[in-house]
């Protein structure tokens, strides 16, 4: 227009140019304005200012939005202000209303133009559009022309269900916060848990943090809301955070139905839900005060979640419940919601839970065994427990605290003598003696013998053998109320088929279950032939079974006693206690010959034949189970490597249940009692350590225990490359100590090493010797928490091995110098983080000794060459010189002996029984032992 008017100017005036006038130019803006009015179109103006780059509040920090690209200008903003109020006040409406149509009607536009429903969110271009509109929403809001309250009637009006999405972006750009959108619509509860559900079980392709960050944002909203204390609260507020309570709970009790489905098949979305139990996540939004509220609320669901068993369905199932076969939601979800808590703080609210709430037995002691597998120091406060327990039940005749502190005091011996002593020490420790809190009153007594009368029809046979054989203190005059308790055990044992003559003699129950006769009848020897080896005497136990429990005896103990070996040339302990039975007419005569015989026979077998095993995927399941574990060195905590370990531990049980202990280099042989222990576990319905137990039968305990030493070598090996011993987590102590909790495990162990240290030394790496000398530290410090190796006779763990270090050779010798270096070094290095007075079981007394033998020999040689070369011998004890015969340098500064650093060796393998090496080319820096390589653990000891 304004062209057309100066070319008319310019003919009129003849080519003569005139500048126009202000008054005209005033005009012309006017009219152009008047132009656009006219030809305006508010939806298409929305989305042209909409097509602009937005904000992406999902990618800023600590809420701060920081434009990427180009925002609307307030130009735009004023000219769509002005084009809404003109257009109202023609229509007659205000020009908030008239703005929240056209942003309704965009928002539809955007969210149904081709949703993804693969994915369940918004497509990139989708929320581009989607995000430009709340932009101009929001210039529109701070300039009066958009009411909020408004916005959110026309948007669920026709939504039955909000796009959760949707809801998030209007909170992320202020223009309706979540809070706001709870405490206004009654129906936010149903569709906002639904939109959860959904949220978590889209497949997160290719938003998977755009999902965790809206459930981070919900979540921390929610938990904001429902769990911020106000001095007095309106009744808006208390309605909002009821509300956000429910909405919380719901899909707390929708992770807890998933878990009650069982492990299969495997819950994606429910796995995602758990993720906002992070407190680093749902933290963000809520103080740290409110977090724990929550926590505790969540504890407290969870405890007493569907109340359906009773207290004889905990006796009778408690065996299943156990951290190793709880489902992995359910011990994750606890691990979670104890994080921000100390276990006494833990404690105390479980047993306030207990005292007031109907509980779910099943959760609560599931949650125990969590918290005592995954925090060391929980020992000691359930034991406090315990006692506070059992004194409340004593002296107010509590029915339900004595209930309770069985239960927790099996659960923990549930979890093996390496997280809580065995049931049988904590009930003698609690009721053995005279001191106990049933021994103050005859009332106290009579209220402990019908409490354990009333379990006995829902007791397992382990805890009634436990009961009789380590019977609660009674006064002589109280006996015949134990009595009849004992009676009544003894029927309930034979109806069950395991009838008190096939007890053992020294039977010390954990709670895992009844363990096979034959093993039983090996741990009974195994104490007899100790306490004859320390006292010189038949115990008093073996000669009242003898006479009193003679079936046991006859067919249970004396085979296990007289077990097939080949004999020593010195009589050992176990062949002493057999001549003294015998000389006691204990043992008969037919017996005994067979014995011999079958002995005899043993000699002449081969002792070095392998076993040939073709079944080899229980090994490749346990490499696999080690494996993660060397993955979990450096970045797991305590907690996490007692958890793997524990279930390392519980794989174990089953390759070594506490059978016969069948020695590396003989033939792993099956016998008949073994498939009928398992056979009676299964009509015990405990199929799945009958399970396990079949697919220990065809294993051979060496290959197992190759296994574990390859695996805790190359655990050393990576831990050393990060940092030195003294720096390193406890993970060696906690690996050795789930060893130590196994004593065939650890007969075989040791024997292995023996085998390895003796025969095979030559062929053992640079790698092989640290680690196997660090193996051997460990075993000694944590030799007082283990059972004695026996050799035959018991002997410390450090004079097991080292007296299997020869000397004879110079490979020997060398082999001996290296490992003994590497033992004393790194035990030395360890000891630096230990209080002082433990430093001394860090360093091996056998070992100690072993380096002067080897110097000796080494003097020996070289005196035998000098005189074969026909030089002078230098007399004994004199210094040895080199070829220069040049002194050595004075006031030389001691260099001081450090542990061998990390050795890199990519694929490690033990030496297989028959000698050779199994596995790839040694590694660079890892050269055999007798060339005293730089990779060897003395050249790098200095």
């Amino acid at each position: 227009m304004y062209l057309n008017m100066s070319e008319e100017r310019w003919r009129k005036a003849g080519r003569v140019a005139k500048r126009p006038k202000r008054e005209d130019a005033g005009g012309l803006q006017q009219a152009a304005i008047q132009l656009l009015e006219q030809q305006q179109n508010i939806c298409a103006l929305l989305r042209e200012v909409g097509d602009t780059d937005p904000w992406d509040v999902l990618h800023t920090r600590n809420g701060e939005q920081k434009p990427t690209g180009g925002v609307p200008s307030a130009a735009s903003a004023a000219l769509l202000v002005r084009e809404l109020r003109r257009r109202a006040g023609r229509l007659g409406v205000p020009a908030a209303a008239l703005s929240v149509t056209m942003v309704v009607e965009r928002l539809k536009e955007i969210v149904g133009e081709g949703e993804d429903e693969a994915r369940g969110l918004l497509t990139s271009s989708q929320r581009v559009q989607l995000c430009g509109l709340l932009e101009s929403s929001r210039e529109l809001l701070s300039r009066g022309a958009l009411c909020p309250k408004l916005l959110w009637q026309e948007y669920r009006r026709d939504q039955s269900v909000p796009d959760l999405e949707v809801v998030c972006h209007l909170h992320f750009y202020n223009i309706l916060t979540l809070r706001h959108i709870i405490e206004s619509d009654e129906d936010a509860r149903p569709w906002l848990v639904s939109q959860l559900k959904a949220l978590c079980g889209w497949t997160p392709a290719r938003g998977g943090e755009e999902t965790k960050k809206m459930l981070s944002t919900v979540v921390g909203v929610l938990v904001g809301s429902g769990f911020e204390l106000s001095p007095r609260p309106a009744a808006a507020d208390r309605k909002a955070q009821l509300l956000c309570c429910s909405a919380l709970d719901d899909l707390l009790f929708w992770l807890l139905d998933t878990v009650e489905r069982g492990p299969m098949p495997r819950c994606a979305a429910a796995e995602l839900w758990l993720e906002v139990f992070d407190a680093s996540l749902c933290g963000v939004s809520a103080s740290g005060e409110a977090l724990q509220r929550f926590f505790t609320h969540s504890l407290t669901q969870t405890l007493t979640y569907k109340p359906q068993l009773t207290v004889s369905d905990a006796v009778a199932l408690q065996n299943e419940w156990t951290f190793a076969k709880s489902n992995a939601l359910l011990t994750s979800l606890f691990r979670k919601l104890a994080v921000v808590f100390g276990v006494e703080q833990l404690l105390r609210h479980l047993r306030q839970v207990l005292e007031t709430r109907e509980v779910n037995w099943k959760h609560v002691l599931c949650f125990l065994s969590t918290l005592l597998v995954c925090n060391p120091g929980a020992q000691l406060r359930l034991r406090e427990l315990l006692s506070g327990l059992l004194s409340s039940a004593f002296e107010g005749y509590d029915l339900e605290s004595m209930i309770t502190a069985f239960l927790l005091a099996r659960q923990g011996a549930l979890e093996g003598p390496a997280v809580f002593p065995s049931y049988g020490s904590w009930f003698k420790m609690s009721f053995g003696g005279g001191g106990g809190p049933h021994a103050a009153s005859k009332k106290s007594l009579v209220f402990l013998l019908k409490f354990l009368s009333d379990l006995v029809p829902f007791e397992p046979p382990q805890y009634l053998k436990v009961h009789i054989l380590q019977s609660p203190y009674v006064p002589v005059k109280h006996r015949s109320l134990l009595m009849e308790y004992v009676s009544l055990a003894k029927t309930r044992l034979a109806d069950l088929k395991e009838p008190v003559e096939d007890m053992g003699l020294y039977e010390d129950v954990s709670g895992e279950g009844a363990a096979s006769l034959q093993g039983q009848a090996v741990q009974d020897v195994e104490k007899a032939v100790s306490l004859f080896e320390s006292t010189g005497r038949i115990s008093a136990t073996v000669m009242e079974a003898s006479i009193f429990r003679r079936p046991y005896f006859l067919t249970r103990f004396l085979p296990a006693l007289l077990r097939p070996r080949t004999l020593p040339v010195q009589a050992d302990a176990r062949t002493s206690f057999i001549e003294a039975l015998r000389k006691a007419d204990k043992v008969p005569a037919a017996q005994y010959s067979q014995y011999v015989e079958s002995c005899q026979k043993r000699r002449h077998e081969d002792a070095g034949a392998a076993c040939s095993d073709t079944d080899d995927e229980p090994v490749e399941a346990l490499s696999v189970q080690l494996q993660e574990l060397t993955q979990l060195l450096d970045e797991a905590s305590e907690g996490e490597l007692s958890a793997r370990l524990s279930r390392i531990a519980h794989a174990l049980s089953a390759v070594f249940p506490g059978g016969p202990v069948e020695l590396p280099g003989r033939r792993a042989t099956v016998s008949s009692s073994r498939f009928a222990a398992a056979r009676r576990a299964c009509s015990l319905q405990r199929v799945r350590r009958c399970a396990s137990l079949f697919l220990s039968l065809s294993l051979s305990p060496s290959q197992v225990v190759d296994v574990i030493l390859r695996s805790f070598c190359q655990c050393v090996i990576n831990a050393s490359r990060a940092k030195p011993p003294n720096k390193q987590s406890s993970w060696a102590s906690m690996f050795v100590g789930t060893l130590l909790g196994n004593a065939q495990l650890l007969s075989a162990l040791v024997h292995r090493l023996r085998d390895l240290f003796r025969n095979q030394a030559s062929s053992l790496g640079a790698a092989h010797q640290l680690g196997l000398a660090a193996l051997a530290v460990h075993l000694h410090a944590g030799a007082p928490r283990g059972p004695p190796v026996r050799l035959p006779g018991p002997v410390r763990v450090d004079e097991a091995l080292s007296s299997a270090l020869v000397c004879g050779t110079r490979a020997g010798m060398l082999f001996c110098v290296r490992l003994c270096v590497a033992a004393l070094s790194y035990g030395i290095c360890r000891g630096d983080a230990v209080p002082p007075e433990q430093r001394q079981n860090y360093v091996l007394s056998g070992f100690y000794k072993k380096q002067p033998e080897c110097g000796d020999a080494g003097c020996q040689s070289v005196r035998h060459r000098h005189l074969s070369a026909g030089h002078p011998v230098p007399p004994t004890g004199a210094r040895l010189r080199d070829a220069s015969d040049r002194p050595p340098p004075r006031n030389r500064p001691t260099r001081r002996v450090r542990p061998p650093a990390g050795i890199g060796v990519p694929a490690m393998r033990l030496i297989s029984p028959g000698g050779r090496q199994r596995g790839a080319r040694p590694a660079a820096g890892a050269g055999r032992v007798e060339q005293g390589g730089a990779g060897s653990p003395c050249s790098a000891a200095g």
